[in-house]
């Protein structure tokens, strides 16, 4: 009895097994697990584990991975999707038989697309003692009908990059020419090597390196350095050395150079970085790409589309697989006014700083400068890299999208808030006894101080036209934090700026918040956490021209007229901020402004950036203005260090220079 159950357990548990065991794989389930290496293009997987014994005798490694993935590469495929057709669930696939089964390819290349559909073979073969299909690989799998002997032909063309203009369709990056210096193989001297590399700045070693390579020999033109045409004259000076000889080739041309570099930017070829975040875009490691500025944020819309030609020779034929023309990058216009933004750039001679200029009727931004600044061109060549990181005034750093205390410039806009919170009496009177300097009482150490007495008692003018810290700081007092700062926000504070150029955020406080009575009047008149950048300034002052409304700030020509911020303030009280704005001019501290040709009107401003136990620190001067007969436009110039040069006031000369010379 006991034989007999040892028997029936023995068998059932072989039943048992056996209903465990996987069923035998399908070539339809095989051939989708290739499918899924090969959308992955993992090709050394399709080789190793799923390629047929003839396939692997037939192709090597190298014929189907290494190739394989070189065509791939070369054509530049992106976008892969190969798919099988649809298997009636009923289909029955004899072992002894091969198995075809019909996939789609296609697939996105720098010439255009590709899509065919072919059938995959599957063998039924035993490795390492089990069975399972595997694929019968073939050329075609890369490109259709391709067979053993044939050659893949490719052949690309490319676009022309589009182009930036200003507003006028004066030229800020185009197409043009610049020269390729270099020397002939053989003729050189070592006379004339030392002197050409003295005049480029490079070492005779590196000239020597460019000879030595493979393929120079004698009378071969050997390319040193690629200069932009600004620097042609250095060409006079080379052409009499012996063995010495420059090429005009294309090249990337900025013709207002420095005065529209920050903005521009420049393009360079494309970092391994940039490679990779535009990973399936269609570029490859010998593409330029946009590296600051405009070049950089507008690349997509500038950059070339490469045409070309995949085909297949087979003997004296030729197919074409797929071909595309190419297609050039769009040219750009944009709202500056070149000739107004290179007068600005002069203007500031060099200094550090920056300046921007909007229409107050439309918000199109006529100037963005940052100085000093840079020749885009040599920089992309990398000419002069060096002296520009290791020069104090930072010629590479864009000032106009940083963000500064604006000074006493906030004045204007801290007046216009109380004004129309109805907590400001602009013809209300206030006694200050103080002198030069005044302190609440509970407030310890900390005073306000101005730098001039004004006669009392102080009202809105006054205080305008003298820039009086203590007027304002006992109007902010009355106004109290929420209403300055519901203020501030309406007119941008803490919010992004509708611009097409990324600017850094104006703020009230790094918290966005006042804490204090003392943050408090130095929020007022642009002191203590306070920042702004150069263009919302200017924007800002909008609001005394048009009556409360601030336009969107606009870039591009494209771009419509849009407002951005309106009822900021009535047409009485900007009637009345016109007035005192104009009597800065005429009577306060921006006299160098008082001229007869242009009616300017506008509002300086210091701020002074006093490190921890200084009692002076470095002073950024600015200086807001507009034409009080004929506003075309608001001018917002900001120049660093200007403590011993005369303060804002000094600006005020330099701003009033842009007006007389536009």
């Amino acid at each position: 009895m006991k034989t007999k159950l040892a028997g029936l357990t023995a068998m059932l548990a072989a039943v048992f097994l056996a209903g465990c065991q996987d069923e035998p794989i399908t070539p339809e389930e095989r051939l989708g697990e290739y499918v899924s290496h090969w959308n992955e293009q993992d090709f050394d997987v399709m080789f190793e584990e799923y390629s047929t014994a003839e396939s692997k005798e037939t192709f090597t490694e190298e014929e189907m991975i290494d190739y394989w993935s070189k065509v791939y590469g070369d054509i530049e495929i992106s976008n892969i999707d190969v798919s099988m057709v649809e298997i009636p669930e009923d289909k029955e696939w004899p072992e002894d038989e091969p198995a075809e089964i019909g996939v789609s390819i296609a697939f996105d290349t720098f010439a255009g697309p590709v899509s065919y559909s072919k059938n995959v073979t599957l063998i039924h073969e035993e490795r390492e003692e089990e069975m399972n299909w595997y694929v019968d690989w073939e050329r075609s799998f890369i490109l259709p009908d391709l067979e053993p002997d044939d050659e893949i032909q490719i052949s690309s063309t490319q676009g022309v990059r589009g182009e930036l203009f200003d507003r006028n369709g004066n030229p800020l990056a185009i197409n043009g020419t610049g020269y390729r210096v270099g020397v002939i193989a053989g003729d050189v001297s070592d006379e004339a090597k030392s002197e050409l590399a003295e005049a480029l700045s490079i070492t005779t070693e590196e000239i020597d390196s460019e000879l030595e390579q493979g393929w120079v020999s004698d009378g071969l033109f050997v390319p040193i350095q690629d200069l932009p045409r600004p620097q042609e004259e250095l060409l006079n000076g080379l052409g009499n050395l012996e063995g010495v000889d420059y090429q005009t080739v294309d090249m990337r041309e900025y013709p207002y150079g420095e005065a529209v570099s920050h903005l521009t930017g420049y393009i360079a070829p494309i970092t391994a970085e940039q490679l990779e975040e535009a990973e399936g875009e269609g570029y490859t490691s010998n593409d330029l790409y946009g590296q600051r500025g405009l070049e950089q944020l507008l690349n997509d819309r500038l950059r070339p589309k490469a045409g070309g030609i995949i085909a297949i020779k087979k003997g004296e034929e030729v197919t074409t697989v797929t071909e595309n023309a190419p297609e050039d990058g769009e040219s750009i216009t944009l709202t500056i006014d070149a000739e107004l933004q290179r007068t600005a750039f002069e203007a500031m001679g060099g200094q550090p700083g920056t300046a921007a200029a909007v229409d107050p009727g439309t918000g199109e931004t006529l100037v963005l400068a940052s100085s000093p600044g840079f020749d885009p061109t040599a920089l992309a060549l990398g000419i002069g890299r060096e002296e520009l990181a290791e020069d104090p005034d930072q010629p590479t750093l864009n000032r106009f999208s940083a963000a500064y205390a604006p000074g006493s410039t906030q004045k204007t806009i801290t007046a216009a808030i109380g004004l129309e919170a109805g907590t400001l009496d602009p013809n209300e009177g206030i006694t200050i006894d103080d002198g030069l300097t005044w302190s609440k009482d509970g407030w310890g150490d900390f005073q306000v101080t101005r730098v001039y007495e004004t006669e009392n008692p102080v009202d809105l003018n006054k205080g305008l036209v003298y820039s009086d810290n203590i007027y304002f700081a006992r109007i902010a007092l009355e106004m109290g934090a929420e209403t300055l700062i519901q203020g501030l926000e309406s007119y941008g504070y803490e919010e992004e700026m509708p611009f097409t150029y990324p600017m850094t955020d104006s703020q009230i406080s790094n918290e966005g918040t006042i804490g204090s009575e003392g943050q408090l009047v130095d929020t007022s008149y642009g002191q203590g956490e306070m920042l702004t950048n150069i263009l919302h300034l200017a924007s800002m002052y909008e609001v005394v021209i048009t009556n409360g409304t601030i336009m969107k700030p606009l870039l591009l020509e494209e771009e419509e007229p849009e407002v951005w911020k309106e009822g900021l303030l009535s047409e009485e009280d900007a009637t009345l901020l016109r007035t005192d704005l104009r009597e800065v001019v005429t009577e306060g501290f921006a006299q160098p402004a008082n001229i007869e040709e242009v009616s300017i009107a506008g509002k300086t401003g210091t701020a002074e950036l006093k490190l921890a136990g200084e009692e002076s620190g470095k002073e950024n001067g600015f200086f807001v203005a507009y034409d009080q007969n004929n506003p075309e436009f608001v001018m917002a110039m900001m120049i660093e260090g200007v403590e011993d040069k005369g303060g804002s006031t000094y600006v005020s000369e330099l701003v009033t220079e842009v007006f007389l010379n536009q």
